[in-house]
């Protein structure tokens, strides 16, 4: 029903129009689910092409919109692991938007397997995340690093002045928010709290690094972040570092379908990430 009213027809119509594409591919695009459709293998593939068309079709308008006298503009389709930091996250994208072309830049969040997912299907230019692509995963892309920070407490005053003794043994017992499970820097985070025989009090675990730091601003416990972030986290938050350790590193990573970088925009941020914010 919705998707007769968003394409000004009847629910009949649209029906009528699905099964003779069926019939012209030889396949079912849907099966029954209950009282509602779902896509079939099949009907996942045609979507992705499906897509791709659009996408080209959007793109075509605007290079011939723009044809008489205008300045093409650079079409830049980036998607962002949500387990990156949100202010590195704009730290690495901000440089493809000062390239001499103007750029209409697309930015999608989401988990890393499926933003990569995205890439094969060359539905996204460009993947930021904190880890590199594994070999395992069968998608044609490459990981271009580009750049490694170690890892700084931050936290309110308030919670800073209930710290007990030098850092970091002063997080012994201390209100920690944490990054969730899937994040790259976890599982080094636990095995630093071993060898340094820390047991904080977890009070969160967060897939979202905004929500994480949005608790920590309110003083709901002690949160980490990339040292290169400090200072602005700081002076934006309103919060303050209790200790740094150069045993956590978080390490960042461009991952595209091009083995050598090519588009202007890809080019623009792995130069800035690699000559400034890691420098």
């Amino acid at each position: 029903m919705r998707a007769g009213e968003q394409l000004h027809t009847t629910p009949q119509t649209l029906s009528g129009q699905i099964h003779l594409l069926e019939d012209w591919l030889g396949r079912k695009l849907f099966k029954k689910s209950g009282r509602n459709l779902e896509l079939t293998e099949h009907g996942r593939l045609a979507l992705g092409y499906a897509d791709q068309i659009f996408t080209l079709g959007n793109e075509m308008e605007s290079a011939v919109r723009q044809a008489h006298g205008g300045a093409r503009v650079l079409e830049f389709r980036v998607g962002v692991a949500d387990s990156v930091n949100k202010s590195v996250a704009y730290r690495l994208l901000e440089p493809a938007l000062a390239v001499p072309a103007p750029v209409r830049m697309a930015c999608s969040e989401g988990k890393f397997p499926d933003l990569l997912s995205q890439l094969a299907l060359n539905r996204l230019d460009l993947v930021i995340a904190d880890e590199p692509m594994s070999r395992r995963i069968n998608v044609r892309a490459f990981n271009h690093p580009l750049g490694r920070s170690s890892m700084s407490f931050m936290c309110t005053a308030a919670v800073a002045a209930s710290l007990q003794g030098p850092f970091p043994d002063c997080l012994n017992a201390a209100p920690l928010l944490i990054q969730g499970a899937q994040a790259s820097i976890r599982q080094q985070l636990e095995s630093w709290f071993t060898r340094h025989n820390i047991a904080p009090r977890v009070i969160g675990e967060f897939d979202d690094g905004a929500l994480m730091t949005a608790f920590g601003r309110e003083g709901r416990g002690v949160f980490m972040v990339p040292s290169v972030m400090e200072q602005e986290t700081a002076s934006q938050f309103g919060v303050q570092c209790v200790g740094r350790s150069d045993e956590l590193v978080e390490e960042f990573f461009a991952v595209s379908v091009e083995r050598r970088i090519t588009h202007p925009c890809v080019l623009a941020i792995t130069d800035a990430a690699r000559g400034q914010l890691f420098s």
